[in-house]
């Protein structure tokens, strides 16, 4: 590893990744930052925590994710009125989670937006639900109406969608500005599904919060379950066997095989194309099934387990699942061959919500929405794991930043993934598929990250005494991309705005927390 810029002293952060530590003042909080802004990183997440109990101190830190790295940087504060520099005008995503952090914990960033952001009138502004002295049901407040930005001038209106949409979505508002159809501007308001689980991870101990993990975003329940895992290992010392990692890498592959599957089907409704939904949806179908006879479960939300992994995928299911993931991307080929050729579907999913590479690096995207627009980073690649460190898995890029790019980086990604399933079958190591894992240390922080299909889910894990969990913080990449929806629908038309939306599909759940 190469030394923090500004003589800032670091140590080694336990994790599944190469990660470091460092503690610094406010000077150096903002300097750092300018610097890590300068190095093209990305701010993986910002998060605080009610340290009085032992020090008599607030502490907020900031996540940066480099191409090879990760750093965290510590920032201790004062109990009285704690505050610290806001990061917003280097890193934008910084804006809603210093916001979030202001709600949970009552620790300010200067100069940035001081409205709420998963508060909603749910608690009175004066308490503060992740403070140790808080009352873990804070009392219900009165809801106070959003400010959100307007826009004035000739034939300028306001169309507002949401919080409560058709169908079963999660709620989530918008707000458009528009000239006609045209969209001028577009402000999101979420937090809506706002759960508590920081609160709700402090009551259970370290061997049962990855539970909990694998639930902060159903759809990704493989990626953040083996997260948390990987932060408690990491932090534990405890090797996984080599079977164990592998079939974790299975499961996760087939996570992102059903996502992309799913979503190339809602695509295609979208662009009015609903045999392509009919389609994907029988492959998806097809690998719930299969995941639920092999593994005992359609969605795999208590299989990865600390330690391993809680059952074994028996030898004769190995040929049903290589046989099954054969002739998915024989189908998978074709359907992508038919959306490449339709010209229905490509008239509306070209130039649609495009995002240029100087939008993607300025907002810090991360994951797929990123690699549509040609920038970005895939840790399976920059930062391999066991076992993708023998993998070897091949970047999926497109430089258009258009729904039609990141279409093509769905159906390469999905490719992809089969390729790295049937490598895996092909040669799946023997031995045991867990080991125990020891109780940690007090006071104990470990960082687990994994690229789950819509980019990186972090796990930062602060371990508590006698097997507590003390807090552990759960960052979705929707956190960094949601912002992006709100610069790709611009200049488009509101009925567009489905497709685009969907492009992305951004977790509601996950981002709230």
């Amino acid at each position: 590893m190469t030394p923090l810029p500004l003589s800032i002293d670091s140590t080694s952060l336990p994790s599944n990744v190469p990660a470091r530590l460092g503690v610094v003042d406010r000077e150096q909080w903002l300097a750092l930052a300018s610097a890590m802004k300068s190095a093209g990183a990305v701010l993986l997440s910002l998060w605080g925590t009610d340290d009085r109990d032992r020090d008599g101190r607030f502490r907020v830190r900031a996540a940066y994710l480099l191409r090879h790295e990760v750093v965290v940087v510590e920032h201790p504060m004062p109990a009285t009125a704690p505050s610290y520099p806001g990061l917003e005008d280097r890193f934008p995503v910084a804006a809603r989670l210093q916001r979030t952090t202001a709600d949970l914990l009552g620790v300010v960033a200067e100069g940035g937006d001081g409205r709420g952001w998963v508060q909603h009138g749910r608690w009175s502004r004066q308490a503060f639900p992740l403070r140790r002295d808080s009352d873990p049901v804070p009392r219900t407040a009165a809801s106070e109406p959003y400010r959100f930005v307007s826009v004035s001038g000739d034939g300028v209106h306001e169309i507002p969608v949401g919080p409560v949409h058709a169908g079963t979505i999660e709620p989530g508002g918008f707000r458009f500005s528009v000239v006609g159809e045209k969209v001028l501007r577009l402000e999101q308001r979420l937090g809506y599904t706002h759960k508590g689980v920081a609160r709700r991870f402090e009551q259970l101990s370290q061997r049962e919060g990855h539970r909990l993990a694998a639930r902060l975003s159903g759809d990704s329940a493989v990626a953040f379950s083996w997260a948390y895992c990987a932060a408690l290992e990491s932090i534990t010392g405890t090797p996984v066997p080599p079977r164990a990692a592998a079939l974790r890498a299975l499961a996760l592959e087939r996570e992102r095989i059903a996502n992309h599957l799913g979503d190339l089907g809602a695509l295609g409704n979208d662009a009015g194309f609903a045999a392509g939904l009919a389609q994907f949806s029988r492959l998806k179908e097809d690998l719930l099934r299969e995941n639920a006879r092999a593994l005992g479960a359609r969605y795999l939300l208590d299989w990865v387990v600390p330690g391993g992994v809680a059952t074994d995928l028996a030898s004769e299911r190995m040929g049903v699942e290589a046989a099954q993931l054969a002739a998915l991307e024989a189908t998978v080929l074709e359907l992508k061959t038919l959306y490449d050729e339709h010209p229905g579907l490509q008239d509306r999913f070209r130039e649609a919500g495009r995002l240029s590479a100087e939008v993607v690096e300025k907002l810090g995207a991360v994951g797929l929405a990123a690699r549509a627009s040609g920038m970005g980073q895939d840790l399976r690649i920059d930062m391999p794991w066991p076992p993708y460190d023998w993998l070897e898995p091949r970047l999926i890029q497109q430089s258009t930043g258009d729904v039609a790019a990141r279409v093509q980086v769905r159906f390469g990604e999905l490719l992809e993934s089969i390729r790295l399933c049937q490598t895996l079958l092909a040669r799946l190591p023997d031995g045991a598929i867990r080991v125990e894992v020891p109780i940690a240390s007090p006071d104990r922080l470990g960082l687990g990250l994994i690229e789950g299909w819509r980019g990186p889910v972090m796990i930062a894990l602060h371990c508590g005494a006698e097997g507590a969990i003390r807090r552990c913080h759960g960052h979705d990449p929707s956190w960094q991309n949601w912002p992006l929806l709100e610069h790709a629908i611009l200049d488009n038309i509101v009925p567009d705005f489905p497709l685009i939306n969907k492009s992305f599909n951004l977790s509601y759940s996950g981002h709230d927390g």
